[in-house]
């Protein structure tokens, strides 16, 4: 009877870290960690960041935040899960495979702005996206339109990294020649 104990134990242990790497894993709270002590470490030196002077403009227009309409709207209604799938785009997946809509950069969001702090993750998401595009701007830039128009700034993100996202994928695509297509026969037919 002590045998099957041992089997139970070893599929216990087996089932929190299958939870780790769902939506709400502690490896984005562990990033999310890292990258807030980065900052807090050297405030004013961050504060005083600005991109390379070689940074390109940004594609999507700030002021174009009513289109796509659906965007727009999940934004003013939800702005968390826009913030969250922007984080999944750009750290995790392209294409949003396996993405969430409640998952752990979403629920920061949520938990900042019960304490009027969610520009604080927005602007620090925005220089993370900044750097990993060489986009144009500043930190206090990041942090201006996280407090005065984080709509607006949610939306310009998501719209840029599903842009970026969709030229990520046609340059990983797989360029294949035209192939014949092969005719089937029936086994104990034969071609005539």
């Amino acid at each position: 009877m002590s045998a099957p104990a041992p089997q139970a134990t070893a599929t216990a242990a087996a089932a929190p870290s299958t939870q780790a790497t769902g939506p709400i894993s502690d490896a984005d709270v562990a990033q999310w960690k890292e990258k807030f002590n980065k900052v807090l470490a050297a405030p004013s030196e961050h504060f005083n960041s600005k991109s390379p002077a070689t940074a390109q403009p940004w594609t999507n227009n700030f002021w174009h935040f009513f289109n796509p309409l659906e965007t727009c709207l999940m934004t003013w209604c939800l702005p968390c899960v826009v913030f969250g799938r922007t984080h999944h785009r750009v750290n995790k997946s392209a294409s949003l495979n396996g993405y969430e809509p409640i998952n752990t950069s979403c629920l920061l969001f949520c938990g900042s702005g019960v304490v009027c702090m969610q520009w604080l993750p927005m602007a620090i998401q925005r220089a993370d996206f900044r750097a990993k595009y060489n986009l144009q701007g500043s930190c206090a830039v990041d942090v201006a339109l996280a407090c005065c128009c984080g709509c607006c700034d949610i939306v310009q993100m998501d719209k840029e990294a599903e842009l970026r996202a969709a030229g990520e994928q046609s340059q990983a695509g797989i360029q294949e020649q035209y192939k014949v297509e092969e005719v089937m026969v029936v086994p104990g037919e034969q071609k005539q």
